[in-house]
């Protein structure tokens, strides 16, 4: 009896243990900006997800924008529903503004102030991946 009580404890914490953090906890909220410093996005909580917007780009990142139909490049939604999938990993949609389309993607936590973007196409099959610094 005694050893079964201590296995369901054990099952417990490991099981909690497994559970992805919500995104309103997650250490990956906060502003983040590309390795070209074209772009700025604010990450938070949308729901139960994580989302992120432009909130500054220079005028070459707008004009790019421009030219692929978004007209106001500040404000536009990057990141669209991701949800975690691990310990500082996520998977969600990106949108590529200068091509106006929307792809699969994974953040990565790589550090306090280090984010992998991952974005892929054809199932998997090319991808294509960023490391975002956080702003001071």
């Amino acid at each position: 009896m005694m050893m079964r009580m201590r296995l369901l404890a054990l099952a417990g914490i490991l099981g909690a243990a497994a559970v992805p953090a919500q995104a309103g906890n997650s250490p990956m909220l906060g502003t983040w900006i590309n390795p070209h410093h074209s772009v700025a996005v604010r990450t938070s909580p949308c729901g139960d997800a994580l989302c992120g917007w432009v909130v500054w780009a220079n005028e070459e990142a707008k004009g790019d924008a421009r030219a692929a139909g978004v007209a106001s490049l500040v404000g536009t939604q990057l990141l669209s529903d991701y949800r975690a999938t691990g310990p500082n990993h996520y998977a969600g949609t990106v949108f590529v503004p200068d091509h106006a389309r929307h792809f699969a993607s994974s953040l990565s936590l790589l550090g306090p102030g280090q984010l992998q973007i991952k974005g892929c196409i054809l199932g998997g099959l090319i991808c294509r991946s960023q490391i975002w610094h956080r702003a001071a």
